[in-house]
């Protein structure tokens, strides 16, 4: 399933200064039923968002008009807890690109490397940096340069680098999956096949 190509994200952002936020904070396992990538980012955040007879929680984050964007700034170790697929599925689906943290669970940051979140690991000193802009002005935009490999803070120009898989960059600068890049490269894989003896 191929989605947005992902180049140059420039945007505000929506902090969430919470350690260990684990998948299922991130999307609840009630809401596993689906198979789809549809729907989901309904239910990001789901109890901390609503209360039980599904009004919002006025103190969470999300539900506070003067953050909004692509982007969003989460604690140490995001991503902890279970492997499932849906908690990338439902920040996707969200309307997030980009997730910065100052470390990730290892399978959730693949997980939103095949659909197209990229997982920007920074520094705490850059990610308390972060924060603070944002902070002082919640319109205060980032911009994520994938092709640089570079997160910078506009309103500062404090700039950090971030680390990548080169295949995994170069699937989201084209905006493929797995499958994508394999069809994408079936002449070649064709060529292989026929000129290689059994």
């Amino acid at each position: 399933m191929a989605y947005d190509k992902f180049n140059i994200v420039t945007s505000s952002a929506v902090p969430l200064p919470i350690e260990n936020v684990d998948t299922d904070q991130i999307i609840p396992a009630r809401f596993l039923k689906a198979t789809e990538r549809k729907g989901f980012g309904d239910n990001l955040f789901r109890d901390w968002r609503y209360n039980p007879d599904n009004t919002p929680k006025k103190d969470f984050v999300l539900n506070n008009p003067i953050y909004g964007g692509k982007i969003l700034v989460g604690g140490k170790n995001f991503g902890s807890g279970s492997s499932r697929e849906h908690a990338a599925w439902a920040v996707y689906d969200y309307g997030f690109r980009c997730v910065v943290s100052s470390f990730f669970a290892d399978i959730f940051r693949n997980n939103c490397l095949n659909i197209g979140v990229l997982p920007v690991q920074v520094t705490p000193e850059f990610l308390h940096k972060i924060f603070t802009a944002i902070e002082a002005d919640p319109k205060t935009e980032l911009e994520i340069n994938l092709p640089d490999q570079s997160i910078t803070i506009l309103a500062t120009g404090e700039k950090e680098s971030f680390d990548i898989n080169d295949y995994k960059k170069a699937n989201m600068l084209n905006g493929f999956d797995d499958i994508d890049f394999l069809l994408n490269i079936k002449e070649k894989i064709s060529e292989y096949a026929q000129d290689t003896p059994l």
